[in-house]
């Protein structure tokens, strides 16, 4: 690599949803003079959200794409330098660790925020893509509040689906529940509280054909795997939780994660198993997964570097 293609920054925070975008106004404020790279889908997994009402300060509530143009403005404004880019490979043998960017530049950092995010899996079907964010959600907590005393499908069959679909059973006047085998893969006493639950209905050894709806959802069609009959449930809402894979790939020969890939962190911090190297959002949170703690994770982690940066004396 010719010294053209290298750059070096004390603070560089990859990905760009609440997690990054507040990692960056903090570590603007604290003068780390940060560069972050949005990574392949800029805002995150807010942009493919439409309305958002459980994020504090918006009481009218807000579209989430607007909401990250919001969190980017503010992050410019406080002098974050934010570029378009990907994060394709690392290096964190030593310091400075290098970051390429879309296989063609380097980024050499001090410190480095992971704020990757994680992707929902999805069924891959086109009414499912078509309709996603008009009826489509991959998080029931988020827009299950649109569905109040209507008819809802959720497709899944373990501990996720199992709570959103009794999050869903409070809020909605049926939850038809497609599972794909003859069992749920959810702990004992979740699929007991679903059993309980009055207005969940399961559709055992079934799976989802097709979306049904030109501009919203209106139903769906579902085949039994068993007997091969299809069938047409009438719905407003389709909710896929077959869980979600957290963006850290690039990672896995450096960083400690679960089996499942999230990073781990040390509890209670953002710090990773590599000093210097630090962890926000949903990239490192199955759990939670709302954009508020998101954004709070953000900030500890943008804190954490400018600890590490002032205790190694780097400025």
């Amino acid at each position: 690599m010719d010294q053209k293609e290298t750059e070096r920054v004390n603070c560089l925070i990859i990905g760009s949803g609440p997690a990054g975008y507040t990692a960056a106004i903090y570590a603007s404020r604290a003068n780390l003079k940060p560069v972050l790279y949005q990574g392949i889908q800029p805002g995150g997994q807010l942009t493919i959200t439409t309305e958002v009402e459980n994020y504090p300060g918006y009481p009218d509530g807000i579209q989430g794409p607007e909401m990250m143009v919001d969190f980017e403005k503010q992050a410019v404004r406080m002098g974050a330098d934010i570029r378009f880019g990907l994060a394709t490979k690392v290096d964190l043998t030593t310091q400075p660790y290098k970051v390429w960017i879309d296989d063609e530049k380097i980024i050499e950092s001090y410190a480095l925020i992971i704020a990757t995010g994680a992707s929902a899996k999805w069924l891959n079907l086109e009414s499912e893509q078509r309709l996603n964010g008009n009826g489509v959600s991959a998080c029931a907590v988020c827009d299950g509040f649109f569905f109040r005393n209507k008819e809802v499908a959720i497709v899944g069959a373990g501990d996720t689906a199992a709570e959103e679909a009794l999050y869903l059973s409070k809020l909605c006047s049926t939850v038809h529940m497609i599972v794909r085998k003859g069992e749920m893969r959810a702990s004992k006493v979740m699929q007991e509280r679903v059993f309980k639950t009055a207005n969940i209905k399961i559709y055992w050894h079934s799976e989802t054909e097709e979306v049904l709806g030109n501009l919203r959802v209106e139903g769906v069609k579902i085949k039994n795997n068993e007997t091969g009959e299809s069938q047409t449930i009438p719905v407003q809402g389709f909710f896929v939780a077959i869980g979600h894979q957290p963006n850290s790939d690039i990672f896995k020969d450096w960083i400690d994660m679960d089996e499942t890939g999230y990073i781990k962190t040390v509890p209670g911090t953002s710090k990773t198993n590599i000093e210097g190297v630090f962890a926000c959002g949903d990239v490192q949170d199955k759990i939670y997964r709302q954009a508020v703690t998101a954004a709070g994770s953000g900030c500890m982690a943008a804190l954490d570097a400018e600890r590490y940066l002032g205790e190694k004396g780097i400025h």
